[in-house]
């Protein structure tokens, strides 16, 4: 089946280039009408004109992410000029890597500043809007970096990470009101990968290869709670889950049999995805059963 995404507004952020660039293309291939967000002014131009040349529609737009006021502005003029606003593709970013040890606190900072407040800044903005029309859909641009952890990028993993978590909150206080929340993981050779990656390992990333997972969630039949991983064509979904493991009660040694029972609470066998946080604390005082028998 076709998505058609014909009268849907979206703002992708940082659209100039890169993934941005291939996420704006995509989603206005498919009929949204796309505010191109950047820092870079003529970024945003030379997007905006390609998507018209392409018989497309779309609208240039320039702020930071980490400018709150220019935001909020951005979306209320978009709700105003076109009439409102459907689809919010969180994707503007940066890079600072370096290992803890040496990572300057201002940088691992600012990497938080961009890419979670930049993104709670834009669905903020946008979140009673869509609350109050019954529908949105809203992605965030997780990493594998956060999701299994990668050398030197502390600050960018534990950003990353942080979106899973306002992902799977949101997803669940928008879902009665016809909000979709999920992120995507993509793997994609961009301006911020260069030097990070050999060309042999970038063959085939191209970020084209990633936009139809950002169409896919952007659709009205877009899943909730999702985490979609992109790259090369491929396309994976990750989940959190939680193991049986096993049940101690106050057993003085309960440390101890911890210790020993590392591979048992390890055990993936019939381990679930929790529907909430609140499965960890019915999981736990409901299964009496998953008890060891005395050393």
């Amino acid at each position: 089946m076709t998505i058609d995404l014909t009268g849907r507004v979206a703002i992708v952020t940082g659209a100039g280039g890169g993934l941005g660039r291939s996420h704006a293309l995509a989603l206005a291939r498919h009929g949204a009408t796309v505010v191109v967000n950047d820092l870079q002014p003529a970024a945003c131009e030379a997007v905006t004109a390609e998507i018209i040349a392409a018989g497309g529609q779309a609208v240039p737009w320039t702020c930071s992410v980490t400018d709150r006021p220019g935001v909020f502005a951005m979306v209320e003029d978009v709700i105003a000029q076109l009439g409102g606003l459907d689809i919010l593709v969180n994707n503007a970013g940066i890079l600072r890597d370096r290992t803890f040890a040496k990572m300057d606190l201002d940088d691992f900072e600012l990497v938080l500043d961009v890419h979670l407040m930049g993104s709670v800044n834009l669905t903020k903005a946008a979140w009673a809007h869509m609350r109050d029309k019954g529908y949105g859909r809203v992605i965030f641009t997780t990493s594998s970096s956060g999701l299994y952890g990668n050398f030197g990028q502390a600050n960018y993993g534990a950003a990353k990470m942080a979106l899973v978590g306002l992902m799977q909150t949101l997803a669940l206080e928008g879902q009665k009101s016809g909000i979709h929340v999920n992120c995507l993981a993509p793997s994609a050779a961009t301006q911020m990968t260069e030097g990070l990656y050999s060309d042999d390992d970038l063959k085939g990333l191209s970020t084209d290869l990633v936009s139809p997972g950002v169409v896919a969630l952007a659709a009205d039949s877009a899943p909730t709670r999702t985490i979609l991983l992109a790259g090369a064509g491929a396309f994976e979904q990750a989940h959190i889950t939680m193991t049986q493991g096993i049940y101690l009660g106050d057993a003085p040694d309960a440390a101890q049999r911890i210790q020993a029972q590392w591979p048992r609470i390890a055990d993936r066998t019939g381990e679930t995805v929790p529907a909430s946080g609140a499965a960890q604390y019915t999981h736990e005082v409901a299964h009496p059963d998953r008890a060891l028998t005395p050393a």
